[in-house]
């Protein structure tokens, strides 16, 4: 049996809605929540007098989107700790598209959390999947002149801040597996090796996992706290992952997923890593992998 008209439109536009959510927001659980909400309108209102389908399905999830962004903006003011995006299981096509896995890496959603929500969602829109003005003018709820100098606004603040270039697959591959190799044997000189001298660590448990409260940056400080890591090595298993479009190390105690650990590298070296040990945040890839394995 067929799935009536309006869910086969709703499932063909999925992915396209899930990404918007979730690049607005940095947060797998709720862009999920978003999208529910967005079925449940797309599901009430009279299909025939809708023109443009995905048009109206990406501005009901940009709407939900920016709502449930102001609301989570008031959250993080009380975070414990560093506040990280919630890890994505990628496949490896999504690394291979250069693009996408930028805009999808810890270190952009990173960046786009220093915009205003609009700028967020316009920037998203217009750089991200490339919409037209007046289209992101509706979704946004303002005039197209006006979007079009948020947009200026926001590559302008993003171009500043963002990752300075892109590596190849397999240069990226070869790099987690030295820093792996580098983490389960605890060689610090191997580590200074592959780690960038300004490189940043960061930890995000939000006060429910033991974690670093704060960034921990250079390559000194980092190494040695990584090859402290070797100690427990004999609980703990890492395996390499794709991660937001990039390169990590899914590490579970015991079998069961205790932290993810993403790595952001330029110029052949790791300039970033981004430890996520909170549960809650966990939960969407916990799913993920349990499926996959």
């Amino acid at each position: 049996m067929s799935a009536d008209p309006a869910t086969e439109v709703f499932v063909t536009h999925r992915n396209l809605l899930f990404t918007v959510a979730y690049e607005m927001l940095g947060s797998a659980a709720d862009a999920e929540d978003v999208l529910q909400e967005t079925w449940l309108r797309w599901a009430g209102i009279d299909h025939d007098t809708v023109q443009d389908q995905r048009a109206y399905l990406v501005r009901i999830t940009t709407r939900q989107s920016l709502d449930r962004l102001r609301t989570l903006g008031r959250r993080k003011e009380t975070y414990i700790g560093p506040w990280l995006p919630e890890p994505l299981l990628t496949t490896p096509d999504v690394a291979d598209d250069v693009e996408l896995a930028e805009n999808v890496s810890m270190a952009m959603l990173l960046v786009l959390e220093t915009l205003a929500p609009t700028e967020r969602a316009v920037f998203v829109l217009r750089e991200v999947f490339d919409l037209p003005y007046d289209e992101i003018a509706e979704a946004v709820d303002k005039t197209p002149v006006a979007v079009r100098q948020i947009a200026h606004r926001a590559r302008a603040h993003v171009a500043a801040r963002r990752p300075r270039g892109v590596i190849s697959a397999a240069q990226s591959r070869d790099v987690l597996a030295a820093f792996q190799r580098a983490v389960e044997t605890g060689d610090i000189q191997s580590l200074f090796d592959i780690l960038a001298p300004d490189v940043v660590l960061l930890g995000d448990g939000g006060g429910i996992k033991q974690a670093l409260p704060r960034p921990v940056t250079g390559a000194d400080k980092v190494a040695r706290l990584l090859a402290a890591l070797s100690g427990r090595i004999t609980a703990l298993s890492l395996q390499p992952a794709q991660v937001n479009g990039y390169p990590a190390l899914v590490i579970r105690l015991d079998g069961e997923l205790d932290t993810v650990m993403a790595v952001r590298i330029d110029d052949g070296l790791i300039t970033g890593i981004y430890s996520v040990r909170n549960p809650e945040k966990l939960s969407h890839m916990q799913q993920e992998t349990a499926l996959r394995r």
